[in-house]
């Protein structure tokens, strides 16, 4: 029982410090620059920089099996399987169109413009040029699903009517946090709005 108690006990000591380790590596990556221009109780208004974003088209709507199948197109892109085997920093979040089809996106580093990104293996991965635009957000905590997913597209929707703030029909699901860390995630749904 003593030692149970003591490999429990170290467990715990290794889970909390890889968790701490996961959440001040992702807080320390780029980010999609963006400027809070209106808050409001649940929700805010945000305008966005015009970024460059390697993505990948997957011909499904659902979340489980875009988000698996996107990142790791993506992921392996980045970490060097391209045609010069060059790696590119990791930046957060990672995001997702919400439609009919979903595209993943990961923002290119600052400074790399799009001539200078390696040619990519896979023919599906291009590059798109956003320009600025201005986004609805709203937060939510732990690990993202289709349903939480949708709940919080509608929410916002049905926030943004109330205060009388037209969108358009444009919606992105971001998502900030590794696979490996299991507190502190941060989801969040975006809207473009006129």
């Amino acid at each position: 029982k003593k030692v149970l108690l003591i490999a429990s006990i170290l467990i715990g000591i290794i889970l909390i410090i890889s968790q701490i380790y996961f959440y001040q590596l992702s807080k320390n990556l780029e980010q999609y620059k963006y400027v809070v221009t209106e808050k409001y109780d649940d929700f805010e208004i945000r305008q966005y920089e015009s970024s460059l974003f390697t993505t990948v088209q997957l011909k499904t709507d659902i979340y489980e099996y875009a988000s698996r199948k996107g990142f790791s197109v993506l992921a392996n892109y980045i970490f060097g399987n391209n045609e010069d085997g060059k790696q590119i920093p990791m930046t957060s979040p990672v995001s997702m169109t919400i439609d009919e089809e979903i595209r993943m996106m990961f923002l290119v580093p600052e400074g790399i413009t799009k001539e200078k990104l390696p040619k990519p293996l896979n023919s599906r991965i291009k590059f798109i040029e956003v320009p600025q635009k201005k986004f609805a957000a709203i937060c939510f905590g732990g690990w993202a699903s289709q349903s939480k997913i949708d709940y919080n597209q509608k929410k916002l929707i049905k926030l943004l009517e109330d205060n009388n703030i037209e969108y358009l029909a444009n919606y992105l699901f971001c998502g900030y946090n590794s696979p490996l860390e299991l507190f502190f995630r941060k989801n969040e749904i975006l809207i473009e709005v006129k």
